[in-house]
């Protein structure tokens, strides 16, 4: 079974239930997994051809994930490869609201905002410690959900990160 003819319904003990967005990295999908554990989980999976720069950011984000472990960093579960050689990995997956929504929706003062920008700023000190550099952080890639009722913030989507570099080797800003 399939769900559009190239995406597979099962990767690995995941099955794909339904699409949660499409990057320049990939597609993430909500899935769930039945065992050894009963949970649900995003799948992010490489799309289409296997393009030799894409596989190489895919990678990178897959072993970026892989190193870091922080309350505010999305966590990696697993990661395998397609029957036709497409990468995929499994992750935590955050049932929350990007950043900039999460505060206008409930009107956070200041000193809330900064409060969540502390946490982020702290997991992004996190990745810098083990050479990540994320390269893409923005609202939409910090998803805040609630947790006994505390905001709790999450970075997303390594996709574009690297590896810290002499100064001669940086790419982006």
């Amino acid at each position: 079974m399939r769900l559009d003819g190239a995406i597979p319904a099962q990767l690995g003990p995941f099955q794909l239930l339904e699409p949660l967005g499409r990057g320049g990295m990939g597609l993430v999908f909500r899935a769930r997994q039945y065992t050894p554990v009963d949970r649900e989980v995003a799948v992010k999976l490489l799309p289409g051809a296997l393009d030799p720069a894409m596989l190489a950011y895919f990678e990178v984000e897959r072993h970026s994930l892989a190193r870091m472990q922080h309350p505010a960093i999305a966590q990696l579960y697993e990661a395998g490869t397609t029957e036709d050689g497409r990468p995929w990995f499994a992750m935590e997956l955050v049932p929350g609201v990007a950043l900039d929504a999460y505060c206008a929706e409930r009107e956070l003062p200041l000193a809330e905002r900064l409060r969540l920008l502390i946490r982020v700023c702290r997991a992004v000190q996190h990745a810098h410690d083990r050479g990540i550099v994320h390269r893409d952080l923005k609202p939409s890639n910090v998803l805040v959900q609630s947790v006994d009722g505390e905001a709790m913030p999450k970075l997303i989507d390594f996709g574009i990160a690297s590896g810290i570099t002499t100064r001669a080797q940086r790419a982006g800003t």
